[in-house]
Order: structure tokens, then C-alpha cells, then sequence
């Protein structure tokens, strides 16, 4: 049967034209045709399962991505320190050569050594603020 052929005097089934040509209607005595409240619950049970291990899969594939971008990261902010570092190192000699003609050698390594242990010593007091600044958010918090 297709589309809208009936047969008279008895009710057939218009169901898609994909279904099998032996498909009958549920029988009207094996139930009412609607899942019970237990079917429902072991599908809601078995959909929420497999919910959760989607979800668990997706957070390792997350986990190994970050992992694997922090390692770069590290990799290149490293990289990145040691350039700066040795750019440091060649402006502090090229600067003690340029003072030599002026001052001496003693005397230009001398200014640039004085100059470096000063900017280090302001640095390391900001640091110990900062620091301080930590310590006394967490002995407040620990207070109250």
C-alpha cells in the first residue's frame, strides 16, 4: 500500500514508506504502545552513563591538550629567559667597554657593577613587597 490507498472495511497501516512490507501495527494487547516508568528510567540511567563518559573523555582530550601546549609554553618562556639573559650579559660589558676610553677599565667595570647590584637590591624590595602584600592577605583572611 502506498501513500493514501485504504482498503475498505478494515483499518490499515499508513506508516512511512521506508517500513518493511511485514511491519504491523502494535498489537493493541501487548500494552498501551508507551514505555513503562522502570524502561524510562534504565534509559535515562544508560543516557546519563553515557553522557558521563563522553564528557570524561572530552575533559582528557582537554587535559592532554593543555599539557601538551604548557610544555611549549614552558619550552619557549625558558627560551625566551635565556635570550634576555644573555642580552643583559652583552649590555653590561658593552657598556663597561664604552666607559673604558672615559674612565678606565677598573673604573668602567666598577660604575657597571655598582649600577647592576643597585638596580638588583630596588628589585629585590619590590619583590618583598609583593610578598608582604601575599602574607598579609592570607593572615587577614585566616583572622576573620
Amino acid at each position: 500500500m502506498r501513500d493514501n490507498e485504504v482498503e475498505r472495511g478494515t483499518e490499515s497501516y499508513l506508516g512511512p514508506l521506508d517500513a518493511p512490507d511485514d511491519h504491523e501495527p502494535a498489537d493493541e494487547e501487548r500494552g498501551s504502545g508507551e514505555a513503562s516508568l522502570i524502561d524510562d528510567v534504565v534509559a535515562l540511567l544508560s543516557d546519563g552513563k553515557t553522557y558521563a563518559e563522553a564528557e570524561l573523555a572530552f575533559q582528557k582530550s582537554r587535559a592532554g591538550y593543555t599539557a601538551n601546549r604548557a610544555k611549549g609554553a614552558i619550552a619557549f618562556g625558558l627560551a625566551a629567559f635565556g635570550v634576555f639573559h644573555l642580552a643583559l650579559i652583552a649590555g653590561a660589558v658593552g657598556l663597561v667597554i664604552a666607559l673604558v676610553p672615559l674612565i678606565g677599565p677598573w673604573g668602567a667595570t666598577a660604575v657597571v657593577t655598582l649600577a647592576l647590584i643597585v638596580v638588583g637590591i630596588v628589585l629585590l624590595r619590590m619583590l618583598k613587597g609583593r610578598i608582604d602584600d601575599i602574607r598579609d592577605a592570607f593572615s587577614e583572611g585566616a583572622e576573620e
